[in-house]
C-alpha cells in the first residue's frame, strides 16, 4: 500500500509541476490574447485568463463569492478524491493501478487550478483547439490531467463492474 501512496503522489507532484512550469511561461511570454499557431486552422497557444469555472462558466459574475464558490467547491472535490485515493477500500472501490492514476491525476488537475485561484485570482489557459468550424474553450495541463484522469476512472468503473459481479448476473448480462 505504501508503495501505491508514493506512486500516486508522485504523479500528483509531477502534474502539478508541468501545470506550474507551463503557467509560469505563458504568463512571462505571452500577453494577454496572444495567439501563436502551431498547427494552423486546428491548434493555437494562446493566452486567457478565466476567472470562471470549467470552459468559461460563472466567469461573467462579478462576485468576490465567486472565487470562495470555486476554491471551495474544488477543495470538497479534492477532500473527497484524497480519501478515495488514500483509502479505496474504505470508500467500497476496488483497488486498482487504473483507480489510482485517475484519481491522482484528477487530484492534480484540482490542486493545480486551485493554486491559480488563490494566488493569481483566474486561471491560466492556454491550449486551444478546432474542430473544422468548432473552436474548443483554451484549456490547460491541469484541464488536460482532470479530463484524462476522469477518462480513466470511467473505463476502470466499467471494467471492475464487469469483473466483480456475481456469477448469476453476468451470465445474465451478456
Amino acid at each position: 500500500m505504501k508503495k501505491e501512496r508514493l506512486s500516486a503522489a508522485a504523479v500528483i507532484a509531477a502534474v502539478v509541476l508541468i501545470d506550474r512550469l507551463t503557467k509560469i511561461y505563458i504568463r512571462a511570454s505571452f500577453t494577454a490574447w496572444d495567439v501563436r499557431p502551431v498547427i494552423p486552422r486546428f491548434f493555437n497557444i494562446v493566452h486567457t485568463e478565466n476567472p470562471g469555472a470549467a470552459f468559461g462558466m460563472l466567469a461573467d459574475l462579478t462576485s468576490q463569492w465567486r472565487a470562495v464558490f470555486l476554491i471551495g467547491i474544488s477543495a470538497a472535490v479534492m477532500a473527497v478524491i484524497g480519501v478515495m485515493l488514500w483509502r479505496p477500500h474504505r470508500s467500497g472501490l476496488h483497488d486498482t493501478p487504473l483507480l489510482r492514476l485517475g484519481l491522482a491525476l484528477v487530484f492534480a488537475g484540482a490542486l493545480g487550478n486551485v493554486w491559480d485561484r488563490l494566488f493569481a485570482g483566474t486561471v491560466t489557459d492556454f491550449l486551444q483547439f478546432f474542430f473544422g468550424a468548432y473552436e474548443f474553450p483554451a484549456f490547460n495541463a491541469a484541464d488536460s490531467a482532470i479530463t484524462i484522469g476522469a477518462a480513466l476512472l470511467v473505463i476502470d468503473l466499467w471494467r471492475t463492474r464487469h469483473q466483480h459481479l456475481p456469477e448469476s448476473t453476468a451470465a445474465t448480462d451478456s
